[in-house]
């Protein structure tokens, strides 16, 4: 996520999956939204529109006509919209899911010759002017693409789309270029705010796309030879020392994961892009990366290691995250069904990923409510209080904790299997209803799990006081 007025620079972890990668045949993305420790999120359904709409953006002023229709959609707007809406992440009503964005960043050269435009399309509204007008991945990347071409980008970013078939991963590099990859059916990516996508091949359209004149203007400006390799990395991104410290040690973190038995070091320009995992990716492997603080190794904040060691790389999941979010595409399943749009809301590592069908008409009332201070009502600040209550006492709770979460994760997958085999037999407003009622059920039954667990350690919390005193037994 970009810095708006209010909000610490702290930027996100992406993750994206073809289909032949996925033990079941889905499509993944997902990412880690992180901006400040306590700045809430809602969860929002807007419902299909058929009226002329006029978009401004109140973080840069960009002005839109949008198209007279546009489809019912899933978001994450912030819970103020005096910045902005930023609504990050969802699934719209033709299977198209998008997460916008992981922040980047671009090298002086590049943006010397086209800088950002402080009026361009921003993060602030890519899924807002984007999502409800797309029918497909590949459109949802046109789409972006050309509003970034036309009318510039006041940032540098990477956006995620995908639909039941295909995975895609845009850059924005520079004010008006960019590129795009699709993400092989049978790899993933782990992307952290850097520019990744490494070589073009400008002739393959169907796993490639660009603006117009990339390959002039990065000719024209000698930051590119002709009849090389047009690697975008490396013509358009950086590779400074805290790439190193900030960036590259989460994609390898996310690629130790999926690939154990390859050896690299987390201080490396040399990381791939794309990969083929060592085996079948599930829901439960991506919610471990996006969920993981190096977990495992030396440089684990809240590990064993040594001070230097513990707090040298910045972990993927930490205090700064707003929300975290899976978007599955299932195959063989009608989108309202088929799509899941998994949110765990909070910082990843001490929330759960509680997963709503893309079909449902409106999200729980909890889901739409909480400010920047405190709220019981808020579904954003529950799990935020239990996270508060963990870090106090972290080596304390933290296993009580992973035993809910495996728990509640578990119960959460029954429901839904359950819930599916009922949902196939269903269409129409009964299906729609269905799909409304146990997607909050679920998202009901987690929070309350999680709220006992938080009675649970207050109550101990309260003989943990640093005034505490073993009294003689016989005063």
């Amino acid at each position: 996520m970009q810095k708006n007025l209010l909000t610490n620079f702290s930027a996100c972890t992406s993750v994206l999956v073809g289909k032949a990668a996925s033990a079941d045949g889905s499509t993944f993305i997902g990412r880690n939204e992180d901006s400040k420790a306590a700045w809430p999120k809602h969860f929002v359904k807007h419902a299909h529109n058929s009226a002329v709409t006029e978009f401004i953006s109140k973080d840069t002023g960009l002005a839109l006509t949008l198209p007279q229709e546009s489809a019912a959609y899933t978001a994450t707007p912030e819970w103020t919209d005096k910045f902005g809406l930023f609504e990050e992440d969802g699934i719209n009503e033709y299977g198209v899911a998008m997460s916008a964005t992981e922040s980047a960043y671009a090298n002086a050269q590049v943006l010397g010759y086209d800088p950002l435009v402080a009026g361009g399309i921003a993060e602030e509204a890519m899924v807002t002017v984007v999502l409800p007008y797309v029918h497909s991945a590949r459109e949802g990347v046109q789409r972006l693409g050309d509003l970034i071409s036309q009318s510039g980008t006041s940032e540098t970013n990477g956006i995620l789309f995908s639909d039941q078939e295909e995975v895609w991963y845009l850059e924005s590099g520079s004010g008006h270029h960019w590129v795009a990859q699709r993400i092989p059916d049978d790899s993933y990516a782990v992307v952290s705010n850097q520019l990744s996508i490494q070589v073009v091949d400008f002739a393959d359209t169907a796993n490639f796309m660009s603006s117009p004149a990339i390959q002039a203007f990065a000719s024209q400006h000698h930051l590119w030879r002709t009849g090389t390799p047009f690697n975008f990395r490396e013509i358009f991104g950086t590779q400074s020392q805290s790439d190193l410290i900030y960036n590259t040690p989460r994609v390898w973190y996310g690629q130790r994961l999926l690939n154990p038995s390859s050896k690299q070091k987390p201080m490396s320009f040399a990381l791939p892009f794309v990969r083929q995992a060592e085996r079948p990716i599930t829901v439960e492997m991506l919610s471990q990366i996006l969920s993981s603080h190096f977990q495992g190794t030396k440089y684990d904040p809240v590990g064993q290691g040594k001070p230097k060691n513990k707090h040298k790389f910045r972990p993927i999941s930490l205090a700064k995250t707003q929300e975290s979010h899976i978007l599955q595409l299932r195959p063989n399943l009608p989108t309202a069904i088929g799509g899941l749009h998994w949110l765990a809301m909070s910082v990843a590592a001490e929330s759960c990923y509680v997963p709503f069908y893309a079909g449902i008409s409106e999200t729980p009332a909890d889901y739409k409510v909480g400010g920047a201070t405190y709220d019981p009502q808020s579904n954003y600040w529950a799990y935020k209080l239990l996270g508060v209550l963990v870090d106090s006492h972290y080596h304390q709770f933290n296993e009580q904790l992973a035993a809910v979460q495996n728990e509640v994760h578990a119960n959460l997958l029954h429901q839904l299997e359950e819930a599916d085999q009922k949902a196939v037999t269903l269409t129409g407003t009964a299906l729609t209803d269905y799909l409304t009622k146990t997607s909050a059920q679920r998202g009901a039954y987690a929070r309350q799990e999680f709220e006992a667990l938080t009675a649970t350690l207050i109550t101990q919390a309260t003989d943990r006081s640093p005034l505490n005193f073993n009294t003689d037994a016989n005063l």
